[in-house]
């Protein structure tokens, strides 16, 4: 996904449903993972054909076929026409810039959404288109590559864990979106953190990799609300329309997720705020560190204007001025001008200005 709002002109002029990759170029091989199950039963491989996915769509268990790399457009295309996905859904798969959406087609619900991760090593949030084509016995999903949020469903799947083997396609396909949406607060931890030490450092000591941190959270706010905004929309559909894909006992859990990302999109909007505070406290400290500066230039102006009058008055090369021929003239002006001085202190203080 171009991360700030640039895109890609790959499909430009190309008719509708022309199969193109958008995205970052790969050369990896794809991988097909498939999670077969009923309460009682569960099988697990990796399909080196294409070819092999396609009994589980006439099975009665439950079928969930994960692949990893969508770079590859032949195998999402005979993928797609086996299980019967529209071309034009086919080319939101292989767009990795797709905004979040929610298609139903009766038999099978499309949905389009983003999968975010923190990297720890550059400190920065990664983004991951997922795809999912929701069927009456499966689940469908495309990912970019290889690493997901997966692994608790895989593993609750593995072991009989909870409900998820005692129910249908609706349910994993919930908890595939509960498990990215639950992955969003760590995501809004990493940032909480990285905001709270950022105020620290912008009340000791705000320099200019303060603002450029500043900037960088800003950015990053705008990007985490772009990509999670769309999501609330998503769930809602998924909820509230009338599929006969979502059973009436699954519509519950999905409005739990649903309040899950409400809380998500409140928390990126509070820190979008915060951020946007900082960048006015910044300026706010920059104006008033000058302040001081100017006021204690300002001071010792103050103090030495009248001290240069007196200089000035002495520098005079007239013959006859009456302390020039006084023995102790030198040091009498000297302790005026320190009078002064002390005084005008003395004033300065008593007013607050120092």
């Amino acid at each position: 996904m171009a991360r700030y709002g640039k895109r890609k002109a790959k499909k430009a002029g190309l008719p509708p449903g022309t199969l193109v990759h958008v995205g970052e170029k790969k050369t990896e091989k794809i991988r097909i993972r498939v999670l077969d199950y009923t309460e009682g039963t569960f099988e697990e491989k990796d399909i080196t054909k294409v070819e092999d996915c396609y009994p589980f769509k006439e099975k009665s268990t439950v079928t969930w076929i994960n692949v990893d790399g969508i770079h590859d457009v032949d195998i999402i295309e005979k993928i797609g026409e086996n299980y019967g996905v529209h071309p034009l859904l086919l080319e939101d798969i292989l767009n990795t810039e797709q905004r979040p959406k929610i298609e139903d087609f009766e038999d099978y619900i499309f949905l389009v959404l983003k999968m975010l991760a923190f990297d720890e090593k550059e400190h920065e949030v990664k983004i991951e288109q997922v795809s999912f084509v929701i069927g009456p016995n499966y689940v469908i999903s495309f990912q970019e590559k290889e690493g997901d949020v997966f692994d608790p469903v895989r593993e609750r799947i593995r072991n009989a864990k909870g409900r998820i083997r005692r129910m249908g396609a609706d349910y994993l396909a919930y908890a595939l979106l509960d498990a990215i949406v639950d992955s969003y607060f760590f995501i809004l931890e990493k940032i909480g953190d990285k905001i709270e030490g950022l105020e620290e450092d912008l009340i000791a000591n705000p320099d200019a990799k303060t603002l450029q941190t500043i900037h960088y959270l800003k950015r990053e706010m705008i990007f985490l609300r772009r990509s999670v905004w769309p999501l609330r929309e998503v769930i809602s559909g998924m909820s509230r329309k009338e599929s006969a894909l979502i059973k009436e006992s699954t519509e519950i859990f999905l409005r739990d997720v649903y309040d899950h990302t409400i809380q998500v999109i409140d928390t990126i909007e509070n820190f979008r705020d915060m951020v946007s505070g900082m960048l006015d406290i910044y300026l706010s400290s920059l104006s008033n560190r000058m302040n001081e500066v100017m006021k204690v230039l300002t001071i010792f102006a103050a103090i030495f204007i009248p001290l240069t009058f007196v200089a000035g008055i002495y520098g005079m090369n007239f013959a006859y001025m009456p302390e020039l021929g006084w023995k102790w003239g030198y040091f009498g002006a000297l302790a005026v001008m320190a009078g002064i001085g002390i005084t005008m202190l003395v004033y300065f203080k008593k007013k607050h200005w120092l």
